[in-house]
């Protein structure tokens, strides 16, 4: 599908503009035959071979052709204009608000007087733009819609989609406290691991920080994925607590550490005291007031450092 585009006094016409590109409208019409083929041959089969067991082979054939030949046309021309309903889906909302706008404004003009038409164009446009929970809501959903188109420029772009030039089909969105959650259902070429290098791209289309993909649930399909768009920080700001002024500190009880006297050794009632070597000989040598020789134990002890001098 094309448009012409004629020249306006500054040059010649530049000749037309494809709104779906040649690759894809190839595509479109070999998978219709295909379709179409298949279709009629197994929808003839059936309905011939249901229809011989009421009346004779050759009369279930010629009323199995048309059959074939109505079901087949039907297949080939849902397959042939997929492009142009996927394209309808992805400017359903703009063509939604658009027709409804203009027959609202129709009906209206035509059921009310000029002043009373201008003041409730005035009230509806006036209330969303003066009250900031209002604003805030139309500006997020505004960005959805925003948002699913910068997502189809990055797939046509910059992301091979596969051979057949066959784009995602980019569901739905909605508005999160930092942006916006798209889900998307990949083609096959695509999947999560060759759209992750790519996020730094996709932010700059999406205008937004930052870009995270994930797989939109663990029991769907991979093919089924969710991107969440974040183009602002909504934990920057500082919170106070009250907590702390809730605490008494008068009714704590303090330590007096003045009076305290520090232990200068375990107290262990429970355990037996052993003399030592160096205490064994520190008592020989008081009892008969000569040097002790150094015993086996002693020398294992003060191998290092000799006490005795």
């Amino acid at each position: 599908m094309s448009k012409s585009t004629g020249g306006f006094g500054f040059g010649r016409g530049s000749g037309t503009v494809p709104v779906i590109e040649l690759k894809v409208q190839r595509s479109s019409a070999r998978n219709a035959r295909l379709a179409f083929i298949i279709t009629m041959v197994i929808v003839g089969l059936l309905a011939a071979t249901v229809a011989s067991d009421h009346m004779h082979p050759i009369l279930a054939v010629l009323l199995a052709a048309p059959i074939a030949a109505v079901s087949g046309a039907l297949i080939w021309a849902l397959v042939r204009i997929w492009p142009v309903l996927r394209l309808l889906w992805w400017w359903s909302l703009e063509i939604t608000a658009g027709i409804g706008l203009i027959y609202g404004w129709i009906a209206l003009a035509n059921a009310t007087p000029a002043l009373i038409t201008f003041a409730v164009l005035a009230v509806l446009l006036g209330i969303p733009a003066a009250v900031p929970p209002i604003r805030r809501r139309v500006v997020a959903l505004a960005w959805c819609v925003i948002v699913r188109h910068r997502l189809r420029v990055c797939f046509s772009q910059f992301i091979i989609a596969n051979r057949s030039g066959s784009l995602p089909l980019i569901l739905w969105a909605r508005p999160t406290p930092v942006g916006e959650r798209v889900w998307v259902y990949l083609r096959p070429g695509l999947s999560l691991s060759r759209l992750q290098p790519r996020l730094d791209e996709i932010a700059v289309t999406c205008h937004a920080t930052s870009v995270l993909i994930e797989l939109a649930s663990e029991t769907r399909k991979a093919a089924y994925l969710r991107f969440d768009i974040k183009r602002r920080e909504v934990l920057t700001a500082k919170v106070t607590s009250s907590l702390p002024g809730l605490i008494v500190t008068d009714d704590i009880p303090v330590p007096d550490t003045t009076s305290m006297t520090l232990p200068t050794a375990l107290d262990l009632p429970d355990v037996p005291a052993e003399p030592t070597p160096l205490a064994m000989a520190t008592k020989a040598s008081s009892a008969n007031g000569k040097k002790p020789a150094k015993t086996a134990a002693a020398a294992e002890s003060f191998d290092e450092d000799d006490l005795w001098d």
